[in-house]
């Protein structure tokens, strides 16, 4: 199964492809999509968009995990991250690929086995599980991979629940 993390943003959107097989999770692609400051929000969507969708058609994922938006004080922020997700999410759905979403706590909780671990763990983590010579940069690839570590391991135990109760 190959997964396809994002970490969204307006500025920056982390993305990180990974294959698992059984219980190996191995890195494929992983980067970050970047719009610069003062560009109209309506050209930044684009341009994230765009990205999304050709990084989608070359490297062919089974599915999409993105994390959810987690909401500061600061509501434009929020409102832009909602907008990125949103034509990641449709670019993803115009492919036909299932779109799952995990908070921060989910992400944490299934990357490191504490919802409340600090960042810095988290991307150690990663680096363990990918077996990455150093933590991915900027901070959002490393939060995609996580994103889609998160749903590798997520996806794997919803599986074996719904067969269960078949």
């Amino acid at each position: 199964m190959r997964v396809l993390g994002i970490d969204p943003g307006i500025a920056i959107a982390g993305f990180g492809f990974i294959d698992k097989d059984g219980h190996k999770l191995k890195p494929v692609q992983y980067g970050c999509i970047q719009t610069a400051a003062h560009t109209p929000q309506e050209e930044r969507l684009v341009q994230i968009y765009d990205s999304a969708a050709a990084l989608m058609d070359k490297y062919k994922p089974d599915t999409v995990a993105v994390e959810k938006l987690f909401f500061n004080r600061n509501v434009t922020t929020a409102f832009a991250v909602g907008q990125a997700r949103g034509v990641i999410i449709l670019a993803a759905a115009q492919r036909g690929l299932p779109v799952a979403e995990y908070t921060p706590l989910q992400v944490k909780q299934a990357v490191v086995g504490y919802g409340k671990a600090e960042k810095r763990q988290v991307q150690e983590m990663v680096k363990m599980f990918l077996k990455l010579s150093a933590i991915p940069k900027p901070d959002d690839v490393a939060d995609a991979l996580a994103v889609a570590i998160c749903h590798a391991h997520s996806s794997g135990m919803s599986q074996k629940i719904n067969e269960v109760l078949r």
